[in-house]
């Protein structure tokens, strides 16, 4: 593991550290971090998308100071895309040397045919060597000389299959490559995985990780998230437009409105000079907030409502 990861002294060191980095956090997600670096341990990070599973990763990458290293998961994904690709160019460049070996011990080099073979032995034992091995995200965080931050994002979007590959890795922190052998890690990666439950995870795959759960803050961590960034956002604007989307999230809407675009809505207030939150600017910008137009209908029959309460919390925020 990383040394500034195990040189956390607890979990208030990481929601600190964390919100260096713009990221606030609260203790219970500090101390998922705190024993899973302690613990050498992978971190599955579950939750909605928008809440700050992958952000959780950039912002552990940018305090330690260490490369991030992303596998986007789909369906489909195989170790070829995942771990390493043999570079077939410089291989073929290869064969082309054997060839003339060959060609130049049956034109009676010097050393003639055995000193031809010999070299040919050794080249030929250089065909699947190290030099010709394009590492891929898993095994690039293998072989980082510090360590690294590897986010595995979406796993619950590849395959059974691919999960099963994981588990070596996961377990040992190495991998095996049949030419080569086993690799095992220079220093151990700190390892996040990310899934929006599109499917059940395997026992074996959540055996071997930390689990954490991120789920929609309530009104007052989702207050300090926008006030960290968007800071242009007025107390009672920031107030108002947070009571907003929490109770926008009480309507039966077919996506609801995740944090990051409570971010995104901020900022586009700010853009348009907004200082107190109304109706219109509201209707105007409900697209900001709300991907489906069903869902954007469905916030208009609603909007008396969520408007008094944003009204009251601007009130107090005032």
């Amino acid at each position: 593991m990383p040394a500034r990861f195990t040189a956390l002294a607890a979990p208030e060191a990481v929601v600190a550290a964390l919100a260096g980095q713009g990221y606030i956090a609260d203790r219970g997600l500090g101390t998922a971090v705190f024993l899973a670096a302690r613990l050498g341990k992978p971190l599955l990070v579950e939750g909605p998308a928008g809440v700050g599973k992958t952000e959780l990763a950039r912002a552990l990458a940018g305090w330690s100071d260490l490369p991030l290293l992303r596998l986007q998961c789909y369906e489909g994904l195989d170790e070829g895309k995942s771990l390493y690709e043999w570079q077939y160019g410089k291989q073929l460049l290869y064969t082309q040397i054997l060839k003339d070996h060959v060609n130049a011990a049956l034109g009676g080099a010097a050393g003639g045919l055995d000193g031809a073979m010999t070299r040919l032995h050794a080249v030929g034992e250089r065909f699947y060597a190290a030099e010709f091995l394009a590492p891929r995200p898993l095994l690039q965080a293998l072989q980082a000389p510090a360590g690294a931050v590897l986010l595995i994002d979406e796993i619950d979007k590849a395959d059974p299959e691919f999960e099963a590959f994981l588990l070596e890795m996961l377990a040992d922190f190495q991998v095996s490559i049949p030419e080569l052998g086993r690799i095992a890690a220079r220093v151990r990666p700190f390892v996040v995985l990310t899934s929006n439950a599109a499917r059940d995870l395997g026992d074996a795959l959540k055996r071997r990780c930390l689990h954490l759960h991120i789920g929609f803050p309530d009104a007052a961590l989702e207050g300090r998230i926008v006030a960290a960034r968007a800071p242009e956002a007025g107390p009672a604007l920031r107030a108002a437009l947070v009571a907003f989307v929490q109770g926008l999230r009480n309507l039966d809407l077919r996506k609801l409105p995740s944090v990051s675009e409570t971010i995104d809505w901020a900022r586009a207030l700010v853009l348009l000079h907004t200082t107190v939150l109304g109706p219109e600017t509201v209707r105007e910008t409900l697209n900001v907030l709300l991907k489906y137009e069903v869902d954007v209908e469905t916030a208009a029959r609603a909007l008396g409502g969520l408007m008094e309460e944003a009204r009251r919390a601007a009130a107090i925020a005032g």
